[in-house]
């Protein structure tokens, strides 16, 4: 197993959750492709998206598949001027994870996080697993948790 999803496998553990990272036949690194790989609805794919925000600082956003992230209410939401889209060498940086694979645990140091409340919508939601074909299951309740997230509409 990658590196990485054993990290991810690790946090799960010691969380005492019973999902594990699942490694997926063909690269998922957009929420539709993993959805059709897992046969759910997209959006019950909790998206890891890293922003910057204008302070520089790396946040993360949970969001369902399903949705595209309003930069503006997020930014209002978590006190900042502005957010953009981080570029890949940033998103690596604070996660040591590659873009279409971050998973919401086992970064280098906790990031701030807001987790979609959309996601609450399903019973079950999926997220990366630390490289692109890797997924595991959870809830939202357990996102929450995981990354001691603060719930908000992100949409």
């Amino acid at each position: 197993m990658h590196p990485n999803c054993a990290a991810v496998d690790a946090v799960l553990a010691r969380a005492g959750l019973p999902g594990r990272v699942r490694i997926l036949d063909d690269a998922a690194p957009t929420a539709s492709a993993a959805a059709a790989q897992l046969g759910v609805e997209v959006g019950a794919i909790a998206n890891s998206l890293i922003f910057a925000t204008a302070e520089g600082e790396p946040l993360l956003v949970m969001t369902s598949g399903a949705h595209r992230v309003d930069t503006a209410r997020v930014a209002a939401l978590v006190g900042t001027d502005a957010l953009k889209r981080a570029d890949p060498e940033f998103v690596y940086r604070h996660t040591g994870q590659r873009i279409g694979g971050v998973a919401p645990v086992a970064h280098p140091a906790p990031l701030r996080t807001v987790v979609d409340v959309a996601l609450a919508d399903h019973p079950q939601v999926w997220a990366a697993g630390g490289i692109p074909h890797a997924v595991f299951p959870t809830t939202f309740a357990e996102l929450l948790d995981l990354t001691h997230g603060e719930a908000a509409a992100v949409a």
